[in-house]
């Protein structure tokens, strides 16, 4: 491993908000211009909020936390990660949130992507509109209760919906707990 780590980056190619590399024998992707993104936990009143939107890559919608990427506008290229998040909370769900903390940064899938995030816990949520995103994103916004949260994924998992990997974050008690 040390060969690789110590092996010079090259790009092998770069798109507007990608970048494909290698290093020694390992390929990865990056975000451009080294864009981050925010991932918001909003779980209020037994409730969480997700987000369902069609992904590309995978050719099927997904359900996931709300997320979005931080200053990937040029007029916004000093946001934080807390600003970010409270903008898009409320673009994809129409809920405001009174206090957004940071809660630290994660990587989603470090084996084969450089990308890192930020989650945000939202809380004080008021519902100021709609939300379904910008710009043609057609995200649709899930209130789910807690309690109910296996039963939704299963039945999205049924429907053929993707299911983001952050969601173990909302189903991981039930994961840990043992079975007779």
């Amino acid at each position: 491993m040390t060969a690789d780590r110590d092996a010079p980056e090259h790009i092998r190619w770069e798109g507007n908000w990608i970048v494909a590399k290698q290093r020694g024998r390992w390929e990865y992707v990056s975000r451009a211009r080294s864009i981050r993104a925010a991932v918001i936990l909003a779980v209020e009143d037994g409730h969480v909020l997700l987000v369902e939107q069609y992904r590309v890559p995978l050719g099927k919608p997904c359900i996931e936390l709300p997320a979005g990427l931080i200053g990937d506008d040029d007029s916004a290229a000093d946001e934080g990660p807390l600003a970010a998040a409270g903008r898009e909370l409320e673009e994809e769900t129409g809920y405001r949130a009174a206090t957004l903390e940071d809660v630290g940064e994660f990587h989603s899938s470090p084996g084969m992507v450089s990308e890192s995030f930020t989650l945000v816990r939202a809380r004080g949520l008021t519902k100021i509109g709609e939300g379904g995103g910008v710009g043609g994103e057609d995200i649709t916004a899930h209130r789910v209760p807690l309690d109910g949260i296996e039963g939704f994924v299963a039945e999205a998992r049924a429907a053929g919906k993707a299911i983001d990997v952050k969601l173990l974050l909302l189903l991981g008690g039930g994961l840990l707990t043992e079975s007779d």
